[in-house]
């Protein structure tokens, strides 16, 4: 509980006249009508102020610590992408990584993986009960503790030892998944972003023409980012700090 500079002398003040009106009422002999009303008044007086204190105290949760997770930077895109789509998953991701507290970013559709980006775990994400249940309801759905899920082991391939998930669903035919750095550290408005990007993907995950050309120019924005193999994890490229 933390409480502001004025709070405290407002609580101060009000305990400093409660206990001289005690003093006051306990030195006098006789009471007089006058004196005991002026005290009853201050003794109002000084109960309000400090209940002015306490509701000015309020809480103030301490963040969660940041997770030290273990997994190489880079980038991965689907091979035989159109351009604009792989254009919408680069500039997408990277916001995500940058401007949220997210570790990994992971676009599925019909099954494919199409982006991979943060760091980079060893395995090939497979999506399971809780990515269906998603899919299903077509909401997203925001795990805050991982730890605390009986179906966490569905999330290693994403990246060991993610302490939270945001499942965002595309449509019904794919997911947006964030990887956090520490519980409970998506907002709301990360949610709203993830919603709106995906609604965005959505509009994009038609074939289009020139397909190698979209992924070609997004990776040849970030130094060292290369194709991503299907079926397999795919090579993991070391990005630059940031990235």
């Amino acid at each position: 509980m933390a409480l502001p500079l004025p709070a405290r002398v407002s609580l101060g003040t009000g305990a400093a006249g409660l206990l001289l009106v005690v003093v006051n009422q306990l030195s006098t002999p006789q009471p007089e009508p006058p004196l005991v009303r002026a005290s009853v008044l201050a003794s109002l007086f000084s109960v309000g102020l400090m209940l002015v204190a306490v509701l000015w105290t309020r809480a103030l949760p301490e963040a969660a610590e940041r997770v030290d997770l273990k997994g190489e930077e880079g980038l991965e895109l689907a091979p035989g992408l159109p351009w604009r789509l792989a254009e919408d998953l680069g500039w997408g991701s990277q916001m995500l990584l940058t401007a949220s507290p997210a570790a990994v970013v992971l676009v599925l559709w019909r099954g494919r993986v199409l982006l991979r980006r943060g760091l980079l775990g060893p395995l090939t994400f497979s999506p399971g009960p809780i990515c269906a249940r998603a899919l299903e309801r077509g909401q997203a759905i925001s795990l805050v503790n991982l730890a605390l899920y009986p179906g966490r082991a569905e999330f290693d391939s994403l990246l060991p030892g993610l302490p939270a998930v945001l499942i965002q669903p595309i449509a019904a035919q794919g997911l947006v998944l964030l990887g956090g750095w520490s519980p409970r550290c998506f907002s709301r408005s990360d949610l709203l972003w993830v919603k709106g990007w995906a609604q965005r993907l959505t509009a994009e995950m038609p074939a289009g023409a020139a397909p190698a050309a979209g992924q070609k120019a997004v990776l040849e924005q970030v130094p060292g980012a290369q194709p991503l193999k299907e079926g397999s994890a795919g090579s993991r490229p070391d990005l630059p700090p940031g990235s």
